[in-house]
């Protein structure tokens, strides 16, 4: 999920993304008066803090500078999640980027995916194609949080949580 945001992200502002080494795909732009490089971790996605903290090094950013996006089981299909800091919440991706940079205060948008059948392979859930009943909820929420990364990086991010929590 966080990878279609990003990209829809990047065609909206025309910002090109290309990769770079092993680690991660990025682009530089500008979205909402505010300088960003978006990116997409190259790594599996429990060592995407690998990326993350060659960026931060590469870059000289900080925590305060990052929007993490991401799936979430935990969340009903299409729901948005934003909060400002926190655990890891389980998921793996999120845990390796707290790891790698040393803190969990960053700002995270957490897209729901819904939970497989009781007894599916969660594995096989996550890396499966939406279904077609799913996917007028999975364009809304990357739209939505496509959306609230606008209104984040415009200085609203009360804004934002209060539109889409």
């Amino acid at each position: 999920m966080g990878f279609r945001v990003i990209d829809r992200l990047a065609a909206y502002f025309s910002i090109k993304l290309k990769e770079e080494g092993n680690l991660y795909r990025y682009g530089r732009g500008e979205i909402s008066g505010e300088d960003v490089i978006l990116a997409e971790p190259l790594t599996y996605m429990n060592k995407s803090g690998d990326a993350v903290r060659e960026l931060f090094r590469y870059y000289k950013a900080s925590s305060s500078d990052l929007i993490l996006i991401y799936d979430d089981l935990d969340l009903e299909s299409g729901q948005l999640k934003i909060k400002a800091n926190g655990g890891s919440g389980g998921h793996r991706g999120c845990a390796s980027v707290i790891s790698s940079i040393g803190t969990d205060n960053f700002v995270r948008i957490r897209i729901g995916i819904g939970r497989p059948v009781p007894g599916g392979d969660v594995v096989k859930y996550v890396l499966s194609e939406f279904t077609p009943s799913e996917i007028s909820a999975v364009e809304n929420a990357v739209e939505w949080a496509s959306e609230a990364v606008r209104m984040i990086l415009a200085d609203d991010f009360a804004g934002a949580m209060n539109k889409y929590n």
